[in-house]
């Protein structure tokens, strides 16, 4: 038969609408086809440590941080606060566990639970008299807090300032910082997903979507945005306060607009509220700019390139692509 007598038809699994809420499994290809794609990151990031050598595992290590800041503004972006400065969050955060260490002798492991919290709280207060401000407005502001306080810094000289504080004491060893960063990723990975597709998240993501029609509904959405602020924020205080005791020094560097493009960037090209789209364009970012680190300036040029060309070829992100070629097949049928 003739392709011109033919098209193709796309049919979505059937397992997808049998499986979505109760999970009833007929046989091991519906149990594997559901669970590889959890399984594929979880034995990936575990494994990956095994097999690299000591300069990438480094870069596993910025890919697992910077996975966790796009998770951070991606959860924030769920629900309708889209920030320009988690810088502040991972600043803040790096701050904290410095502070601990340096002036209190606090253990690594006993500062990094403690910062996440306090680097989330501040953040939290700083931003609360914000969090009725929509869209541009609220971005404006995360934008310039990190900037100030790096200015606070400077002209005070408090907590070293220009020079930082170096001397702080690092994690047991390599082995603890490659696999406590990449166990916290996993979970907050598989545990925020959970947490967004629970009654909770789908609150926030309707304070997104419509915030007059949540609060016609009784909601206080200012009470959800605060705890979603809090959350967010906590999750990139952790990552500051890790890299602190990687880098053993925490300065002003630390609030540098790096910290707050590229996890906007990893979320988009991966694809924007899924979370495990953040995460996968923090796979694919973080490793691409350490590659074009040896051309020099022209490194920014492709890096720009390549974001255009998934931003206008792919705006929805390559997560949701994936995953809607995943759950659907094509099969040629003849045209009557």
């Amino acid at each position: 038969m003739s392709r011109l007598n033919r098209r193709r038809e796309r049919i979505d699994r059937g397992i997808k609408a049998r499986a979505g809420d109760v999970f009833a499994l007929c046989s091991w290809r519906e149990m594997l086809y559901l669970l590889a794609p959890r399984l594929i990151p979880v034995v990936g990031f575990l494994g990956l440590p095994l097999v690299l050598d000591d300069y990438w595992q480094r870069v596993l290590l910025s890919v697992a941080v910077f996975a966790l800041l796009a998770i951070s503004w991606d959860i924030l972006a769920q629900s309708g606060m889209v920030s320009l400065g988690q810088s502040l969050f991972f600043g803040l955060g790096a701050y904290c566990s410095g502070i601990l260490n340096h002036y209190f002798g606090w253990h690594p492991l006993a500062a990094l639970p403690v910062s996440a919290l306090l680097g989330g709280l501040m953040s939290t207060l700083l931003l609360l008299p914000v969090l009725r401000l929509r869209g541009i407005y609220f971005s404006m502001v995360t934008l310039i807090i990190p900037l100030m306080l790096v200015r606070i810094v400077e002209a005070t000289k408090i907590f070293g300032g220009t020079e930082g504080l170096s001397g702080i004491a690092p994690l047991p060893s390599k082995w603890v910082e490659l696999y406590l960063i990449v166990i916290v990723l996993l979970a907050a990975l598989f545990g925020f997903r959970r947490m967004l597709d629970s009654d909770y998240g789908l609150v926030l993501k309707g304070i997104k979507d419509n915030d007059r029609s949540v609060i016609n509904a009784g909601i206080n959405i200012y009470r959800f945005k605060t705890q979603a602020l809090f959350i967010a924020s906590s999750i990139g205080a952790l990552a500051g306060a890790f890299m602190t005791h990687v880098y053993m020094f925490v300065g002003m560097p630390v609030f540098a607009l790096d910290y707050s493009i590229l996890p906007i960037a990893a979320a988009v090209v991966g694809g924007p509220g899924t979370l495990a789209g953040a995460a996968l364009g923090a796979v694919i970012l973080v490793p691409l700019s350490e590659v074009l680190r040896g051309i020099g300036g022209l490194r920014i040029v492709f890096y720009g390139l390549f974001l255009a060309v998934f931003i206008v070829g792919l705006p929805e992100g390559i997560f949701h692509y994936v995953e809607r070629k995943y759950h659907q097949f094509e099969r040629w049928v003849e045209v009557e």
